[in-house]
């Protein structure tokens, strides 16, 4: 016979040519593109890292000039992070931290919180002296447009000037036809614009509310002009007159307008100071390594590249060869049992080591040989408990006739019923024996219907009383509660059978004098059927086995003491089959109490189980 190639080797072999092709290719590729993108994506981020500096910056501004602490911004903050993939931090001037985007959990998958924070601040965040490297266009003064402070519109002035902004928006549109829209300046003052410039002299004049200072910004306008003034005179110039666009009268020689507008700046600062966040440092995330790397990789890095490639594959070739060593021997323990139960041996097993699924396969198997055993095992018992069952009675029946036959017993009324007997008991045999093969392949029929528990328990009584009281047992049943709660939906035929070979497994196991007493309680959703005698018990060690197919408790299988050994087989299989179980409770010397639990619920019959399970 052809000898085959060892499986090992084929599988070993195709992981390693497996992982060599594609650790070759993954290296050749990611060097190609390393040296083709890199230049250009590092580039790509400094402008979009740029870009977001940029846009946090101006955010970050907005907020301080329009609040006068960072209470509120770690909402800002956190928004700005998540949109851009950056860490933002915000310290004070003495680097103490007020608000950082990492101090959450981050999302899944999020990598912006562990990028490398710079040594140096990226900048200042200070809405009274704006960073002109960051917006070129900020104003002369440095001072954010938005940090209006006192001049802060209330509700009623800027409703006003915005019914006014409409009204007059409208009038141009109606009157020149020109598309004329309200918009708000920085400052949030309601303005209206036309397309080309400011609003043509018509007789839609501007409204005087729009026009004139409100009393807010008049009163914040005297106090700025005061500020003004008093710089002013330490400087010993005469006093100016402010306009509400801060421009001042009479117009004075080049020397004195750079000093009032110097006076006028830090009086703006003064005067604001008070409404806007104070100055914290922005720290701004960028990833490691950000520096442009130049147009191509010299030949110094291809040689680094190289040796790195080479070194990849060779860790990879010893990796796969490892692992594949590993997948394969446990595979050919495998292979070798199986083919050692193929041939028959049914206690070939293969040894279980690590976690992996593997040593799941491996485990799985052990179980199903062990299985196999137990089941082969059981047939073989099954079987010769089977002929010994069926031998007796025929033995008996044989016997007998050949008596009858020889002409030493006469055929008599007595032998006829002894022989009677014989063939009742093949008969109940076969009649256990065909039960357990339909509920086993799942052909029982059940015929459903409502079942009231104690109709179920004194039809059962009384069928077995003759049978208890000629065992001078006493057979007894507990009052059953009349309510809806004791009904099951049972085939009541089959039921009457389970609680039957329960009474008369009970019977036969109790001792002139005893007692079996049945009765019904309910359980959650379930209703509880017991039967409990005060007979010999059973032996802790016995009780797992009473369930099965002719198991009993005499050794000896006395038929004045024993039954078929299916009957309690008969009851877990019907109880299943009604989508319940039944169960052995017992103390050796006092009795034992044997519980059918059955759903009350009126659902469909639940799909048949297998199972071996016997009498005592």
């Amino acid at each position: 016979m052809r000898r085959d190639t060892p499986p090992h080797r084929s599988l070993l072999l195709r992981l390693l040519a497996l992982s060599a092709l594609v650790s070759l290719c993954s290296i050749a590729a990611t060097a190609w593109l390393t040296a083709r993108t890199t230049t250009g994506v590092i580039r790509q981020e400094r402008r979009q890292a740029l870009a977001d500096q940029v846009r946090i910056y101006h955010e970050l501004l907005g907020y301080a000039a329009t609040h006068p602490d960072w209470t509120g911004a770690e909402s800002t903050v956190r928004r700005l992070a998540a949109d851009t993939g950056q860490r933002i931090l915000l310290a004070t001037p003495r680097f103490d931290p007020v608000i950082d985007s990492a101090s959450a959990a981050p999302a899944p998958g999020a990598g912006a919180d562990h990028t490398v924070l710079p040594h140096t601040p990226t900048t200042t965040v200070d809405p009274l002296s704006v960073d002109p490297a960051m917006l070129p266009d900020a104003p002369a003064d440095r001072i954010d447009a938005r940090a209006v402070g006192p001049f802060l519109l209330t509700t009623a002035e800027r409703t006003a000037m915005e019914e006014a902004a409409r009204t007059r928006a409208g009038c141009l549109r109606s009157e020149l036809g020109v598309e004329a829209t309200v918009t708000d300046d920085p400052a949030g003052h309601p303005v209206v614009s036309v397309p080309g410039g400011p609003a043509p002299a018509t007789r839609c004049a501007s409204p005087l509310v729009l026009d004139a200072p409100t009393r807010t910004e008049s009163a914040a306008l005297a106090d700025l002009t005061a500020l003004v003034n008093a710089c002013l005179e330490r400087q010993q110039i005469r006093p100016v007159t402010l306009s509400l666009a801060l421009r001042w009268s009479p117009p004075r020689d080049p020397a004195q307008e750079q000093v009032i507008s110097a006076c006028l700046a830090n009086s703006r600062r003064q005067q604001l100071v008070r409404y806007v966040a104070p100055p914290v440092l922005l720290f701004v995330g960028a990833p490691a390594g950000a520096e442009d790397p130049g147009p191509t990789l010299s030949t110094p890095h291809r040689g680094r590249v190289a040796e790195v490639a080479a070194l990849v594959l060779a860790v990879t070739v010893a990796i796969t060869t490892t692992v594949g060593l590993r997948l394969s021997r446990p595979l050919n323990a495998l292979t070798r049992a199986a083919r050692r139960m193929a041939e028959g041996d049914l206690s070939a097993r293969v040894a279980t080591t690590g976690r992996d699924e593997i040593a799941g396969l491996a485990a799985a198997f052990n179980a199903m040989a062990q299985r196999r055993e137990q089941l082969e095992e059981l047939r073989r018992a099954m079987v010769g408990d089977i002929a010994h069952e069926l031998r007796t009675p025929l033995s008996n029946i044989r016997g007998w006739l050949e008596a009858v036959e020889d002409g030493i017993v006469t055929a008599d009324g007595a032998l006829t019923s002894s022989l009677l007997e014989e063939a009742l008991l093949l008969q109940h045999l076969i009649d256990d024996l065909r039960d357990l093969a339909a509920a086993d392949a799942g052909e029982l029929a059940l015929h459903r219907r409502a079942v009231d528990a104690g109709d179920l328990l004194a039809q059962v009584a009384t069928a077995h009383r003759a049978r208890a009281r000629a065992s001078g047992v006493s057979l007894t049943v507990e009052p059953v509660a009349a309510t809806a709660g004791y009904e099951v939906f049972a085939d009541p035929v089959r039921l009457r059978q389970m609680v039957g070979n329960l009474v008369a497994n009970a019977v036969r196991h109790t001792p002139p004098g005893g007692t079996v007493t049945l009765r019904a309680r309910l359980d959650a959703d379930a209703l509880l059927i017991e039967v409990a005698d005060t007979g010999n018990g059973i032996a802790e060690a016995d009780l797992p086995l009473v369930f099965e197919r002719f198991w009993r408790a005499e050794k000896s299988r006395n038929r004045q003491t024993g039954g078929s050994g299916l009957g309690l087989a008969i009851v877990r299989k019907l109880a299943e089959i009604h989508g319940g179980d039944v169960r052995a409770a017992s103390t050796p010397g006092t009795g034992s109490v044997f519980t059918v639990r059955l759903p009350t619920t009126a659902a469909a019959p639940p799909k048949t189980t297998g199972g071996r399970r016997n009498d005592r």
